[in-house]
Parts: structure tokens; sequence; C-alpha cells
């Protein structure tokens, strides 16, 4: 147990001294900028769904004619 606590002890030293952390301006930009292409990224996705799924069903509806 004292290995654990040690270990995350010194985990949490380094995020302190050693780490840089960006402002806080850019953080909020870079979010956003995530946020964007996220909600892009899944109306593509959606996009690409809704076209198969009606090729597929002209498809099959093609097949059963």
């Amino acid at each position: 147990m004292a290995k654990i606590v040690n270990y995350i002890s010194e985990a949490f030293e380094e995020l302190k001294s050693n780490v840089t952390w960006p402002e806080w301006a850019e953080v909020q930009s870079l979010t956003i900028i995530v946020a964007v292409f996220s909600v892009l990224f899944a109306l593509a996705t959606w996009g690409v769904d809704e076209f198969f799924a009606k090729a597929l069903e002209g498809f099959f509806n093609w097949i059963k004619a």
C-alpha cells in the first residue's frame, strides 16, 4: 500500500512541478475547436450512415421486385 501512496504523491508532484500547462485562453479556444470538429465528424458519420441505409434499402427493394 505504501508503494501506491508513494506513486500517487510522486505523480502529483510531477504534475505540479514539471508539466507546462497551457494558458486558460488557449484551453478555451482548443476546446471550442475540438467541439466543432466533433459535431462535424458526427454529422459526417450520420450522413454516411443515412446514405448507406438508403442505398441498401434501394438495393433490397430492387432485388425483391
